[in-house]
């Protein structure tokens, strides 16, 4: 077969099926452009799925002799060399868009150039340009789409219901206005208003509204020139899938693994399983430092350095989750708690701190009536409480299941300050719940999600600490992996030693481990090898040896603490409550099941019909 030159119809059409697969590709094309334009308001109307398409927007506008240009191939305003591709500030710059839409669709263009007393059309129908023509119409830019893919059946039985190409549609606008919080976007289906979001002057604002998700928090940093901007829900505030993840790279949607794994790193220990938060997450960088021209649709891209941008991402994220400011309307400041709890030391209903007299009982009396539930009694005398500071032989006996966690040698001293120490106990609800409460209600502390969150801690502060127990083996453990996951191993290899684990590659796919931590049996040896060996391999090794560790000693935490139903004095308590406070993610367990559940009382006023 002999070799020829495609025609300018066929090479249009081939264009147009890299760049506007679907509807959703034309829309985020038309608002890039309209965004290029400086618009600060933009309209969307869609009809027949998005293959009818109007974008009006308050932009710059063009003038008549640009409108051929718009709709030529790789004519664009973007770029003038190469090099410019290093150097990008605009969404839009191979000049390949319009013209492609224009091969697939019946397309009209009316543009009025800012200043400029006229517009003028353009119209181009499945390829085929008239001329411009004088029209009226006011500054700026209207794109109408009709009849998308009339001249393409088969890519048009390729397209879904009119439902789901609609919801795909709604989801680029969402995405465009949350990079965008300065502009305003209006978006109609069929003359039906569907959206409406102002311009916003917070980008938190912005999340908020396009999300419609309250309440977020929002945290900005920079580490090595990255800067990091996120609006986050609270990890109790989670979703059942990852698509209320958003990503931009300057200003850019993007679809990135590393990025998504990013955000779920920052939330270790705070998740279930299949739990996953609400999060818009904002990324500026050197425009030399990211290659946005890799993909035919821009929806990816590829960093220089991408482990700095994971590590920035993390870092940020979790500085800002370690403040919990989720809390801040639940657990009130100390101040105003330790003032409650004086006020009603003073009243009559306040416990007693002293050995109560028992009450005299008659064969009468209703006291005979009243169910006594399990309780540990509160006037005993109480007993010296220590920190679940865990020893070493602690550890060992947690990673054999034989131990529990009860304390370390010295008790420990912990002013009533913090957020959970300053609470008023009361007592213990079916052995298993703390119950305490603040000046707004009742709070309900599981003791067992509580302890293991401490025990967590402590063992991670251990390991931090590099002060591990090591045992050498009389034999060198040998393991099998493959090729790559061996070469992720050996690298992480010289981190692996501080804390023990002494690896020696005996083959291209073998290698031997010739020391350990004392905490770790030869099975778990492998399966936490493996399980760092995957995540290096899926994360590029950062955080990776971290996570595995994390995994391994929330595991033991759970077996070695205070269990339900174990009957706890108030003075174990209170001891509890003070350990607390002594870390940032107090308020969920290390598996990501929350602490605490609150009951205000004005709730409680509403229940006894004391309150409308």
């Amino acid at each position: 077969m002999e070799i020829q030159t495609l025609n300018p119809e066929v090479v249009n059409q081939i264009a147009a099926g890299e760049v506007v697969e679907r509807p959703a590709h034309l829309v985020k094309e038309l608002l890039e452009n309209s965004l290029d334009a400086g618009a600060t308001e933009v309209e969307i109307d869609l009809d027949q799925g998005g293959r009818q398409v109007r974008v009006r927007d308050n932009g710059r506008g063009m003038l008549p002799t640009d409108l051929p240009l718009a709709l030529a191939r790789h004519a664009t305003s973007k770029i003038h060399q190469a090099n410019d591709l290093w150097s990008l500030e605009t969404y839009g710059f191979r000049g390949e868009a319009l013209a492609s839409i224009s091969a697939v669709s019946d397309l009209t263009l009316i543009s009025r150039r800012q200043g400029q007393a006229e517009a003028y059309e353009i119209k181009s129908h499945f390829g085929e340009l008239k001329s411009p023509v004088r029209v009226g119409g006011e500054e700026g830019t209207q794109v109408w789409i009709r009849d998308l893919f009339a001249n393409l059946p088969a890519r048009l039985k390729f397209l879904k219901s009119e439902s789901a190409e609609i919801a795909q549609i709604k989801n680029v606008v969402r995405a465009m206005a949350l990079a965008s919080p300065g502009v305003g976007f209006r978006v109609r289906h069929k003359g039906k208003l569907l959206h409406r979001w102002p311009a916003a002057t917070e980008w938190i604002q912005r999340a908020q509204q396009v999300l419609e998700f309250q309440p977020l928090y929002e945290c900005a940093g920079e580490e090595n020139g990255i800067k990091v901007r996120a609006a986050f829900s609270a990890p109790h505030e989670v979703v059942g899938n990852n698509r209320q993840m958003w990503v931009f790279v300057r200003g850019r949607w993007v679809t990135d693994r590393s990025l998504i794994a990013a955000i779920l790193e920052a939330y270790r220990n705070l998740l279930m399983h299949g739990e996953y938060p609400v999060a818009v997450l904002w990324i500026d960088c050197p425009p030399d430092e990211v290659d946005v021209n890799i993909h035919p649709t821009k929806s990816q891209v590829k960093f220089r350095q991408p482990s700095q941008v994971f590590r920035a991402v993390v870092h940020v994220l979790r500085a800002a989750l370690e403040k919990a400011p989720w809390l801040e309307g639940n657990l009130r400041d100390p101040g105003v708690a330790s003032s409650f709890r004086a006020d009603a030391a003073e009243s009559s209903l306040a416990p007693s701190t002293s050995v109560p007299t028992p009450a005299t009982v008659r064969w009468d009396s209703p006291e005979l009536n009243r169910t006594q539930y399990q309780q540990k009694s509160a006037w005993q005398p109480p007993s010296e409480i220590r920190s679940p500071a865990v020893t070493f032989e602690v550890l060992r006996n947690a990673a054999q299941g034989l131990g529990e966690v009860r304390g370390g040698e010295e008790p420990v001293s912990v002013t009533a300050t913090g957020r959970w120490s300053s609470l008023q106990v009361l007592g213990q609800a079916a052995l298993t719940y703390i119950i305490a409460q603040n000046s707004d209600g009742l709070i309900l502390i599981d003791q067992h999600a509580a302890h293991e969150r401490v025990a967590f801690e402590e063992l991670m502060q251990a390991w931090k600490a590099r002060n591990m127990p090591i045992q050498d083996f009389l034999l060198p453990l040998p393991l099998t992996f493959s090729g790559e996951r061996l070469e992720a191993l050996m690298t992480a290899a010289p981190e692996l030693e501080t804390v023990g684990l002494t690896l020696e590659q005996l083959g291209p796919e073998t290698v031997a481990v010739r020391s350990a931590p004392n905490i770790l049996k030869d099975v778990a040896i492998e399966r936490a090898l493996r399980w760092l060996a995957d995540e290096m391999l899926e994360s590029g090794g950062s955080f990776a040896l971290e996570k595995v560790v994390g995994e391994l000693f929330a595991t033991m935490a759970c077996h070695s603490v205070v269990r339900a139903g174990q009957a706890l004095s108030l003075e174990e308590m209170r001891s509890l409550l003070q350990q607390m406070d002594r870390f940032a993610w107090s308020s969920f367990c290390p598996h990501g099941r929350p602490v605490f559940v609150e009951y205000s009382f004005q709730q409680l006023e509403r229940d006894f019909g004391r309150r409308q």
